[in-house]
């Protein structure tokens, strides 16, 4: 090959690596959750024959029995202190309120440039972990559970995607992005696990059957 034509192949190629960097770069979250990296697959397939399988029982249940959000730091609360963890360029007020940054939702894969927009989700709901054994715990172990930022039990997400979820588990409700179910199972378990929680049949299922390919 002529060495003009070389020359101007290589110009070529370095202009399309460019323009296909800028693109990733446009195209890339501008945010990514911070959830604590959960147990690997084999690890949470090891976790999940370990856990008890019973039945559920909501009885006594209320909301208000796992006091959140608890102040974590200086003015800042767990809502606060996760919102801060999970997005980017995030720059709060003298209250440790969020007042501008980016969140991305790996539930949905949408990213949101407003606070109110955004929910931290319980991976495991609160009703979840009563049904599952909660309900015979102290208030202050309910408290932990309910602002646990050291496993991967707390995650800022989509507002109404996480009420769409509302105390569901795997065996009825899996994040719309297939490429995130792993992560949320291993999460899943993990949390049940550390907090010897049991699991329903259905949810053992489920569980079973994501766990595989993980």
């Amino acid at each position: 090959m002529p060495r003009f034509y070389a020359r101007r192949r290589l110009s070529t190629v370095a202009a399309v690596s460019a323009f296909a960097a800028s693109v990733a770069l446009f195209s890339a979250p501008t945010a990514s959750a911070a959830l604590p990296t959960p147990v690997s697959g084999a690890t949470a397939r090891s976790y999940l024959a370990q856990l008890t399988v019973t039945s559920e029982n909501r009885t006594g249940y209320n909301r208000d029995l796992f006091p959140h959000w608890i102040t974590q730091s200086g003015a800042c609360n767990t809502r606060e202190t996760v919102l801060k963890r999970d997005g980017s360029g995030v720059v709060t007020d003298s209250s440790c309120a969020a007042t501008s940054g980016s969140w991305y939702s790996p539930y949905d894969g949408a990213t949101w440039s407003a606070a109110a927009d955004v929910d931290i989700d319980h991976l495991v709901p609160l009703a979840e972990a009563w049904d599952s054994g909660a309900g015979s715990w102290t208030t202050s172990r309910r408290q932990s559970f309910a602002n646990d930022l050291t496993r991967p039990q707390l995650i800022a997400v989509t507002d109404n995607v996480n009420q769409a979820k509302g105390d569901q588990d795997p065996a009825t409700w899996m994040p719309s992005r297939t490429a995130y179910r792993c992560t949320y199972v291993r999460a899943w378990v993990q949390v049940k696990y550390y907090y010897g929680l049991s699991v329903d049949s259905a949810e053992k299922s489920a569980l079973t059957s994501y766990l595989a390919s993980c």
